[in-house]
């Protein structure tokens, strides 16, 4: 949770959803082997209030200080749910290493919502995306994390530890509540194993008075006499010790004389190959995004150092969160996210125009701009992978062409049969050209995606002119 105009000490992350307990000792999977050796990193983030910055982003990192973004700078993950804006994302992994989770706020002040509408009145629930591999997702859901506490304003800044004293995760987050006679905010915690059902919350950070935290991240370090460490803004960031998730935590210092009071958004990450932690701290204050601060110690406040040795790509890297990543996590990423193919259908018989995204409906235009509007990934057939292709807009991921009635809209997948269906089609040769291709309904197959008044149709197509308005070159 970031901005210039925000009330004061407003910060980022958190998750989980109320109603049904969860076991609190289930199982504890075996720690996966490969576990053990990290190769590189991937940091999940937000860019900012302008458009399409309240999305989720990707960097990866070879180093853990120098980054690059993936995707080709563009969204990765796009909310069509809640807020329709993500902000402060984490990725957690499961302790086995097969199952993970992107958790992030519900809220997009971005449309036009004020930090004080989005505290008192906005989204007690979390945005969650799961995945077997990190790089295909699901349908993200609601996870109403706020919803038993009592007049909870808000659910912001998600996090979440494993705790294998427990066997399950440790999820925390801050809402904006009354308790005592005092309203603000306060680090509430739960348990879960899923993501989807937790147990109840609880208060877990409570600073005395009238001060209010929203910002925390805690790390397993196991060094310099404790186990893990809590980094939390207040007036600045306060570094924090304790051997024991749910013990008490004390006091190491604040990083003041080194950072000021203008960052928040504190973010860890161990380097992979030594013994050293990089706390990433988010210049709110200044708009310029994170900058790390080094240790070799997280107990000794007054050993932490900046560095100019650090690089952040084009976007602006916002409240998130970094994992470090296996080896074959890392080739799964990269392989997909690195240089991804972006493709443009270009009309045959008006070869100045694409098909493009306007307002969610679909068309062929000219000079389309934003250019993004008409770039698209074909992807496996939602419904038969089997000479199929589903066509995915890139700057709405998740999003699809799909047909009702016969005509054309941009639309969030819904994960039903239905969608994958109309959302799906048999790219064949060219009615009017076999170098080019047309497109085949996979449930009406007498039936091909046709431009008619320059809007998309699924018609059936038999004269010259109609196998010329479904014709189409596939460009990168």
């Amino acid at each position: 949770m970031s901005s210039n105009s925000r009330p004061p000490h407003l910060s980022r992350r958190g998750l989980l959803t109320a109603a049904a307990a969860i076991p609190l000792a289930a199982a504890v999977p075996a720690p996966a082997a490969a576990q053990t050796a990290y190769t590189g990193y991937l940091m999940a983030h937000f860019i900012g209030e302008g458009t399409g910055g309240e999305q989720i982003y990707l960097s990866h990192s070879d180093d853990g200080l120098n980054w690059t973004d993936l995707n080709r700078g563009q969204i990765v993950l796009r909310t069509p749910i809640g807020t329709r804006g993500v902000r402060d994302p984490i990725i957690v992994r499961s302790p086995a290493g097969n199952r993970y989770w992107i958790v992030a706020t519900d809220l997009h002040i971005g449309s036009g919502t004020s930090w004080n509408d989005a505290a008192n009145n906005g989204s007690r629930s979390l945005v969650v995306w799961e995945s077997a591999d990190l790089v295909n997702w699901s349908i993200p859901w609601l996870l109403g994390v706020a919803n038993a506490i009592g007049d909870a304003g808000d659910a912001w800044a998600p996090e979440a530890i494993w705790d294998a004293a427990a066997g399950n995760f440790l999820l925390y987050w801050a809402t904006n509540s009354t308790l005592n006679g005092i309203k603000k905010h306060r680090i509430w915690s739960a348990r879960t194993s899923d993501f989807r059902s937790i147990s109840a919350p609880q208060v877990y950070v409570n600073p005395a008075g009238t001060e209010g935290i929203i910002d925390t991240q805690i790390v397993e370090a196991n060094t310099g006499g404790w186990r893990y460490y809590r980094a939390s803004k207040a007036t600045q960031i306060v570094i924090e010790g304790a051997n024991s998730l749910t013990g008490s935590w004390t006091r190491l210092g604040d990083l003041a004389n080194l950072t000021g009071s203008g960052v928040e958004g504190p973010m860890w990450a161990k380097f992979n190959d030594r013994a050293e932690w990089a706390l990433w701290l988010d210049q709110y204050a200044t708009g310029r995004g994170y900058m790390p601060v080094l240790t070799t110690n997280p107990a000794n406040v007054g050993g932490y150092r900046k560095t100019t040795g650090y690089g952040l790509g084009s976007n602006l890297k916002r409240h998130g969160f970094i994992l470090n990543l296996t080896s074959a996590e890392e080739s799964r990423v990269l392989s997909r996210y690195r240089n991804p193919v972006f493709n443009r259908l270009q009309s045959y018989n008006y070869q100045d125009r694409y098909v493009r995204h306007y307002n969610m409906d679909v068309r062929i235009d000219p000079s389309v701009s934003p250019g993004a509007d008409a770039q698209f990934r074909l992807v496996p057939g939602l419904a038969s992978s089997s000479g199929h292709v589903s066509i995915e807009s890139v700057n709405f991921p998740g999003h699809f062409l799909r047909h009702t009635d016969y005509d054309f809209a941009l639309v969030a997948n819904d994960g039903s049969s239905q969608f994958a269906q109309d959302a799906t089609f048999r790219q064949v040769a060219g009615l009017a050209n076999s170098s080019w291709s047309s497109f085949q309904s996979y449930n009406f197959t007498d039936r091909y995606i046709r431009h008619y008044g320059y809007s998309l149709r699924l018609d059936p197509v038999s004269t010259a002119t109609e196998r010329s308005d479904a014709t189409f070159r596939v460009t990168t």
